[in-house]
C-alpha cells in the first residue's frame, strides 16, 4: 500500500518518457505512484527500489519525490508561513506544492512570514494538511529531569489547565494552571523549569525558577511597579491574591518574599495600606 506523507521503499515497475512509476513491493502494479523524471537520477530500470515520499500534486494526484520534506507523517516541525488565503494558510515544507493549514487547524490566526509549529494529518478527503494542534503528535520520552531548564514553544491554552507546550518542539509538557501567569501566548516561546515527570513521561513545568533565585528579580520587579505609581504602590501583601497576580504576576508568597527582602534592605515601608519607596 503507498503511504501519503511517509518516506517508504517502491519499485519501479515501468519507465516512460516523463518519469518512472513506481508500486510497492509485493502489491498490486494497479497501485502505483509516478516520480517525474527530473527526479529520477542515473540509470533506473523495472525491479530497482527507490525510497521516495508521497504526496498529493496541485491536480490532487499522488506524486512521489526523492527529496525529503520538512515534516512527515507523525512529526512536528516548525514550518514558515509562505501564504495566507480565504480558507487558511500555505507552509512551506520544502516541495514544490505547499502545505495547506485550515483555519480550523489554527491555534491563533496566522502571517505571511510567521514560523509555526505543526503536525501533519489526512483530512476527510485524503490530502496531508497541517493542524497546530500537536498534542497527538508530541513524544514522552524527553531526557529531562526534575529541575532542569527547559525551552519550548506554548501550542494552546487551557483556562481549566494551563499552557500546553512542545518542549523542543518534540516532548509533551503542561504548566499547570497555578504555575502559569498568562506569560505567554499560543505560538509563543518560554523558558520554564521542570517541576515533575509524570508516570507516563510528559513533562510539568513552571514559568518560575526556583523561589529563592527569584527573590531579587521579583523585589526590583515590585519596585519599577512603585516607580509606576509615583513611588506609592496602592496595596499591600494582604490584598487578595487574584489582586497581587493581575498586578505583578506573582504568587501571594512570591510577592511576600520580595517584599520582604526589600523591607529587610530598607528600600521600601508598609505605611497602612499601601508600599511605599524608601
Amino acid at each position: 500500500m503507498i503511504r501519503l506523507g511517509e518516506r517508504q521503499p517502491l519499485k519501479v515497475v515501468k519507465r516512460v518518457d516523463f518519469g518512472v512509476y513506481l508500486s510497492p513491493e509485493g502489491g498490486e502494479q494497479e497501485e502505483r505512484v509516478l516520480l517525474p523524471a527530473r527526479q529520477v537520477e542515473g540509470e533506473v530500470r523495472p525491479g530497482d527500489t527507490l525510497e521516495v515520499f508521497v504526496y498529493r500534486d496541485s491536480d490532487d494526484r499522488k506524486i512521489a519525490t526523492t527529496r525529503t520534506p520538512l515534516l512527515v507523517m507523525g512529526q512536528v516541525a516548525e514550518l514558515r508561513v509562505a501564504a495566507v488565503g480565504k480558507i487558511g494558510a500555505f507552509l512551506d515544507w520544502g516541495l514544490e506544492k505547499d502545505l495547506f493549514l485550515p483555519y480550523r487547524q489554527q491555534v491563533c490566526r496566522v502571517q505571511e512570514g510567521d514560523r509555526v509549529l505543526v503536525g501533519l494529518y489526512l483530512d476527510k478527503s485524503s490530502r496531508l494538511c497541517a493542524t497546530m494542534n500537536v498534542y497527538p503528535y508530541l513524544r514522552s520520552d524527553s531526557p529531562y529531569r526534575k529541575g532542569d531548564q527547559v525551552r519550548g514553544r506554548v501550542y494552546t491554552v487551557s483556562e481549566a489547565f494551563g499552557a500546553f507546550v512542545a518542549v523542543d518542539n518534540l516532548y509533551s509538557a503542561l504548566i499547570p494552571k497555578k504555575e502559569f501567569y498568562g506569560e505567554a501566548e499560543p505560538g509563543g516561546d518560554v523558558t520554564a523549569w521542570v517541576t515533575e515527570v509524570k508516570a507516563d513521561g510528559r513533562l510539568s513545568l513552571s514559568i518560575r525558577d526556583k523561589a529563592y533565585r527569584m527573590i531579587g528579580a521579583d523585589a526590583e520587579k515590585i519596585l519599577g511597579l512603585i516607580d509606576s505609581y509615583d513611588g506609592v504602590l496602592p496595596f499591600n501583601d494582604r490584598v487578595s491574591p487574584e489582586i497581587i497576580r493581575r498586578e505583578t504576576g506573582m504568587s501571594k508568597n512570591e510577592f511576600k518574599r520580595a517584599v520582604g527582602s526589600l523591607l529587610k534592605a530598607g528600600r521600601v515601608e508598609i505605611a497602612g495600606k499601601v508600599i511605599r519607596r524608601v
